[in-house]
């Protein structure tokens, strides 16, 4: 085991073998990193045959089932979900295209300008054309994407037009209750659930109820009802949506499209995940919480992986396959299925991997050509091999904490644990050493509190800056609004702070436990059951129940190898080592204040049960070859790599260790 001190990327440089590595560079070029997922039939999805379904068998569909209920705010490998799950997320620049998206925020700015200078007065006539669409889906998506992101407005189809003006309703209800009150009900109206309800804030002051009343059933009368109930100051406003008896037979194309599942594989380059899918939510007129997937894959990269599109028939995606082209984006293996994915609905990830210049660390004394091939080729070798028998240790990798900033994302994370909401807000705006458009935006927030002014400054691909900006111009800047401001992210996108913190710990706590008690299994280590296959749990009873404490005649007699330790994620429902360290745990959340920490942020709707990972992964199906390129083609040894890496397992850290360095 070797460990040298912090690497250039904040990690940990702890080693579980002791070659002397290479330097080398990856990703010079998009195609130098190839991404292929697994699927649970351990097929890479960009060959495997397009029959099978995520319904194959019944024993698949059991496990399949098992592992959705099991998946909560920590996935049962310690992935977090980012799908996102409301058009808050949706980038109106995608529909609307940028110049009218940035026509509407304008439009929204001037009626609250008006707002303030009528004092409440009755609204004018503004109007704002969206343009013209004539695909109804797309109509559909604007309608409603609009309409959630602005309560407040109502959209008008004048076919194919579609035009937006203030709602009057809106006006009038919000001089009774809170703007945010007024909000969530109408998102509350347009949603139309049905047997759901709403609920306003306790009123005791029974004549105001009394005009609340009044106008839910003069403007809304026949879609919902309205009771009082609560005793004295508790007293608060409920409303329900009327039942309306049978519902309406749907055609049988709608039923189609409404029930329909489209598998395919999507490969994309130099593109974000969720980036892609804004994109085709948008094309087709769904939202992005209609795309189910296994995993998140890197931007800088081409990857390949699974997905699947409710509500579109597999016809309408092939239409559309050219103009994702245009966008970085293939499509293949377009066909029917019965059901969603899930999130960790893998074996794995394939890689192919090249790394360019390979050279020894130190001087090569080596005086001809041949010689310092050799010594490379050796250098590679060793390496590779060490690697293959003895894995490397399972860091999280830098994308886990945002890769170039200047403020990571566990810094964030620990402040919204602290439940310090201005902190965090301020450490979210933390600006790039660049000038850069998004730069000048958080930078001109810091300085001034001026959300307004930011948000106007900060670009329209910016969608969690802006999100956030908008909330804390409605808000203020204060604890409140900043509280505000973050949950106007969706979940996911929320705990995502908390869990990179999580991850740090995690990354700190496995190479202080090999610098500490060295490679041998200890007393009180954590390791799964000798027979137990499932990878890790966030629910309490079974993730504890499957977790064994080492004892001292277990570590005398070599029962569990160092492949089998786990080490905890921090979270609510996880055991601690029952040894040294235990004791660190407890320490290193003290020295951030979290000693009393129970992992809940109750006003920003978190919970972090926290989760077990391995501490050393394995790389399995490995083939490399070493060439020297002639200079024209880039000069060089060049080493092409392939390998297979379970789930939630980093080819950036492996090759870390590989090459003893960040690469």
């Amino acid at each position: 085991m070797k460990q040298d001190g912090d690497a250039a990327s904040g990690l940990p440089v702890c080693f579980v073998s002791s070659h002397e590595g290479f330097l080398g560079s990856i990703k010079k070029l998009i195609k130098d990193f190839v991404v292929t997922e697994i699927d649970i039939h351990g097929q890479q999805v960009n060959t495997a045959a397009s029959a099978p379904a995520p319904h194959c068998s019944e024993e698949v569909s059991s496990r399949c089932k098992e592992e959705a209920e099991e998946h909560h705010a920590f996935s049962a490998d310690c992935r977090f979900d980012l799908t996102i799950s409301s058009p808050d997320s949706l980038d109106l620049s995608m529909i609307l295209g940028q110049a009218v998206s940035e026509q509407l925020e304008q439009f929204v700015v001037s009626l609250r300008d008006d707002v303030m200078e009528d004092e409440g007065e009755t609204p004018g006539n503004k109007e704002l054309s969206l343009g013209s669409f004539t695909d109804k889906y797309q109509r559909a998506n604007v309608h409603r994407a609009v309409r959630h992101r602005f309560p407040f407005l109502m959209t008008v189809t004048i076919q194919p037009e579609i035009r937006v003006r203030e709602d009057p309703d809106y006006r009038e209800l919000s001089q009774l209750v809170t703007e945010e009150e007024a909000e969530d009900f109408f998102r509350f109206i347009d949603a139309k659930v049905q047997d759901s309800s709403y609920t306003f804030h306790p009123d005791e002051n029974k004549e105001h109820r009394t005009a609340v009343h009044h106008f839910l059933n003069r403007r809304f009368g026949k879609l919902v009802e309205t009771k009082s109930f609560g005793e004295q100051e508790r007293t608060a406003i409920s409303v329900r949506l009327r039942e309306r008896g049978r519902p309406k037979k749907r055609t049988a194309d709608e039923r189609r499209e409404e029930d329909v599942y489209t598998a395919f594989t999507l490969c994309k380059e130099n593109l974000e995940t969720l980036e892609a899918i804004s994109y085709m939510a948008a094309t087709l007129g769904v939202l992005p919480s209609d795309f189910t997937y296994a995993g998140i894959k890197d931007k800088r990269a081409v990857t390949y992986q699974s997905m699947v599109v409710k509500k579109v028939l597999p016809q309408r995606l092939m239409e559309k396959r050219a103009e994702f082209e245009k966008r970085g984006m293939r499509l293949s293996q377009i066909r029917s299925v019965a059901e969603p994915l899930t999130l960790g609905r893998l074996q794995g990830n394939h890689f192919d991997l090249v790394v360019r210049n390979v050279r020894p660390h130190a001087v090569d004394d080596a005086h001809t050509s041949a010689e310092k091939q050799r010594h490379i080729a050796s250098l590679v070798e060793e390496a590779l091999e060490n690697v293959k028998a003895r894995g490397f240790v399972n860091y999280y990798g830098p994308q886990r904490f945002g890769t170039g900033q200047g403020v990571q994302s566990d810094h964030v994370g620990l402040a919204l644990l602290q439940e310090d909401m201005v902190t965090a807000v301020r450490l979210f705006f933390s600006p790039e050493d660049g000038d850069d458009p998004p730069s000048q935006a958080k930078r001109h927030f810091l300085q001034t509190d001026n959300a307004k002014e930011s948000l106007a400054l900060m670009p329209v691909s910016k969608a969690r800056e802006r999100l956030m900006l908008r909330a804390l111009n409605r808000y203020g800047t204060g604890p409140e609004g900043c509280a505000k401001a973050w949950l106007s992210l969706p979940h996911g996108m929320r705990v995502f702070y908390p869990h990179a913190y999580c991850s740090r710990v995690w990354n700190e706590a496995v190479a202080h436990r090999l610098a500490t008690l060295g490679h041998g299994v200890r007393q009180g280590d954590l390791v799964w059951m000798q027979g137990v296959v499932d990878n890790m749990d966030d629910n309490e009873e079974s993730s504890t129940a499957k977790v064994h404490v080492v004892t001292e005649r277990e570590e005398q007699q070599g029962v569990y190898s160092l492949a089998q330790v786990l080490l905890p994620m921090p979270g609510n429902t996880v055991k601690y080592p029952e040894n040294a360290m235990g004791m660190w745990y407890r320490e290193r959340l003290a020295r951030d204040g979290l000693e009393s920490c129970r992992f809940r942020v109750g006003s920003l709707k978190m919970n972090l049960p926290g989760c077990y990972r391995p501490m050393l992964a394995n790389l399995c199906n490995l083939r490399y070859q070493l060439q020297t390129k002639e200079e024209g083609a880039g000069g060089g040894e060049v080493l092409t790599l392939n390998f297979d890496l379970d789930s939630s397992c980093y080819a950036t850290i492996c090759l870390r260790e590989i090459m003893k360095c960040d690469p």
